[in-house]
């Protein structure tokens, strides 16, 4: 996976498609998470829900996943599906950079958020691509980073204490 850098115009545009398919696809929850299990972005209530263990766990069962893909000849699978007594969870990968979440209950169907998800895939790939390629150009033309790309979350606490 190359690496990208996330400007605000790009994540603004992942939190309006996140917001678009948790309504069009009459989910609960929707979220996207790198393949680390950094939580990126959601839309939905996430209130009662501890998203960076869901976040993490979600990486893992797409590494997990990718075990058995390898162990039967396949690349990976990029689609899964869980399904529950009352939620189900829809997850799949995006651009093989990131991992889409859309958990969702008995007010939609598998078939509603597919369609959704496939719609979002697109648009989320292409946001995908466009910032892989600022990032590239910049690199190229050398770029001096922010001055605030160095910061890290222990710096942001130290300043707070």
């Amino acid at each position: 996976m190359s690496e990208f850098v996330m400007y605000e115009p790009e994540f603004r545009r992942i939190e309006e498609e996140l917001k678009r398919l948790f309504q069009q696809a009459n989910a609960k929850l929707v979220f996207l998470v790198d393949k680390n299990g950094q939580l990126i972005a959601s839309a939905g209530d996430t209130h009662d829900i501890d998203t960076t263990a869901l976040a993490s766990l979600t990486a893992g069962n797409i590494a997990a996943t990718g075990g058995i893909a390898k162990l039967l000849g396949q690349k990976e699978f990029s689609i899964l599906f869980h399904e529950g007594e009352k939620d189900n969870i829809h997850i799949s990968l995006i651009a093989d950079k990131v991992i889409l979440v859309v958990v969702f209950d008995q007010r939609s169907s598998l078939g509603l958020v597919r369609l959704r998800v496939k719609r979002s895939a697109e648009s989320l790939t292409r946001v995908f691509r466009q910032m892989e390629d600022k990032t590239r150009v910049a690199r190229e033309e050398k770029v001096e980073p922010s001055p605030f790309a160095e910061i890290t979350d222990e710096d942001i606490d130290q300043l707070f204490r």
